[in-house]
């Protein structure tokens, strides 16, 4: 069957949506009365629905990731031929665009050297977290076999990553989690935890005292975002990554940098570490990595950490035991080489500095004249304003308000998001993250889109 979308009326699309499709992040009830909303076409950040509204996506697809936009035929006809030419094989062998692709990255990552390919950000860090226990075994005599991870970050859906999740309602009712992660504080200083001068020092050596409670012989690495992403759109403050890296250095502990947010642009650079002096052990990537126009994901470490896995080919169990099915798909990798090329030609990373600027800015000035807004904050094009009911207090809005103000924008055309079932009482952020090829006249829709909506919402 061909669906023919430039036909008028295609009730029986949206009628088979709701009679069988299960949709993500979302409670059904409500499809029982009402449509779902379906989305027909994409060109460029406008996206138009079945029933012919057309919005303009501040999220990229609603999880941050068609970073280029959306009607990229160049991507889409590299596709196809590579398809005709070779659709598959397992990542046993190798690939053509799998191996264009990882030089391509590896020349954007100095001192890292090795691209392993999955399907999803997920299965990336649940890659890393397996690498991580397998170098436990092998080398540490089963020790240094704990990941750390942080308040506030996620890493992932499934049962292994969601042990890593510091947002305790995507964990929720999905437990027993297996053992051997431990969570650190936060550094997040609009909340703070300690009332010193430099709070990003402080905040780092918070995760030292854990490392040392639980002993830094039974630590192997932790799992950091660079910028959190869905738990309120955080970057980190002044003096915290270098801590955080003397830190790992002094015990031996691997640095795992999830990058399947901030990864590939989202940031300014081509990844959100990259900002930071960071020297990462470990980087994993999905969601920009092909603009949602092919499924992949990379997991990309050191040479040092890939000799780990060689130095005894004579024992059958001491290579990575492991695949990806879908990670030997060529089309993740040649969409993710046309993305970037994309990137690159047009200046995206200089237009999402200067277009994340005067995001941030407008954001500032809507906090000038709203007093619910908080606190504003952001790096490139990935932006967060946290919504209270009281500036000095800093209690935070009632989510069902929050919701009505990303439902207001909704209805103005205009799709923005929201921190969504994640922190208890603290689902109180709206998250911006407009494709990399926003132009100004974007940016200020957007924003005047949450000004009209805060006032009306609000008051």
């Amino acid at each position: 069957m061909t669906l023919d979308l430039t036909q008028n009326d295609i009730s029986d699309v949206v009628a088979a949506d709701r009679a069988h499709v299960w949709h993500h992040l979302s409670q059904h009830k409500p499809y029982e009365t009402t449509d779902p909303r379906v989305f027909v076409e994409g060109k460029g950040m406008r996206v138009w629905d079945a029933t012919g509204k057309e919005y303009l996506d501040a999220v990229s697809g609603g999880v941050w990731t068609v970073n280029v936009g959306y009607g990229r035929e160049s991507i889409a006809d590299a596709v196809r031929d590579q398809l005709v030419r070779l659709n598959y094989f397992a990542g046993s062998a190798g690939s053509v665009p799998g191996a264009r692709f990882a030089e391509k990255l590896i020349e954007k990552m100095p001192g890292l050297s090795r691209v392993y390919f999955a399907n999803s950000g997920s299965e990336a860090n649940e890659k890393v977290y397996k690498m991580v226990r397998q170098i436990s075994a092998r080398h540490y005599g089963g020790k240094k076999n704990k990941i750390l991870y942080r308040d506030r970050d996620y890493h992932g859906t499934t049962i292994g990553t969601l042990a890593t999740s510091g947002q305790a309602q995507r964990a929720e009712q999905y437990g027993p989690f297996p053992d051997g992660f431990v969570m650190v504080p936060h550094c997040l200083e609009y909340r703070k935890q300690w009332d010193v001068e430099n709070y990003g020092e402080r905040a780092a050596d918070a995760i030292e005292e854990v490392i040392l409670r639980e002993g830094p012989d039974t630590v192997g690495a932790i799992v950091l975002e660079p910028v959190t992403a869905g738990g309120g759109v955080i970057t980190p403050p002044e003096g915290y990554w270098p801590r955080v890296q003397e830190i790992c250095r002094k015990y031996d502990i691997l640095q795992h940098i999830d990058e399947v947010v901030c990864g590939l642009g989202r940031t300014g650079k081509w990844f959100g570490y990259q900002h930071y002096g960071i020297e990462p052990d470990f980087v994993t990537m999905a969601k920009g990595v092909a603009s949602g126009y092919a499924a992949i994901s990379c997991a990309v470490t050191t040479e040092r950490v890939f000799e780990m896995f060689k130095d005894a080919p004579e024992d059958g169990m001491s290579y990575f035991r492991d695949i990806s099915t879908f990670g030997g798909c060529t089309a993740g990798p040649v969409a993710a080489l046309e993305n970037m090329r994309i990137i690159e030609d047009e200046g995206l990373l200089e237009n999402t500095r200067i277009m994340g600027e005067r995001l941030l800015g407008n954001l500032n000035e809507l906090m000038g004249r709203h007093s619910v807004i908080g606190d504003v904050r952001g790096k490139g094009l990935f932006c967060g304003a946290e919504l209270v009911k009281d500036r000095d207090s800093k209690e935070p809005l009632d989510e069902k308000l929050v919701q009505a103000i990303v439902a207001d924008c909704m209805g103005q055309g205009v799709i923005i998001g929201a921190t969504n079932r994640s922190l208890h009482g603290m689902n109180n952020t709206l998250c911006l993250s407009p494709a990399l090829i926003a132009t100004a006249e974007d940016i200020d829709r957007i924003t005047a889109a949450i000004d009209t909506a805060l006032t009306r919402v609000i008051g």
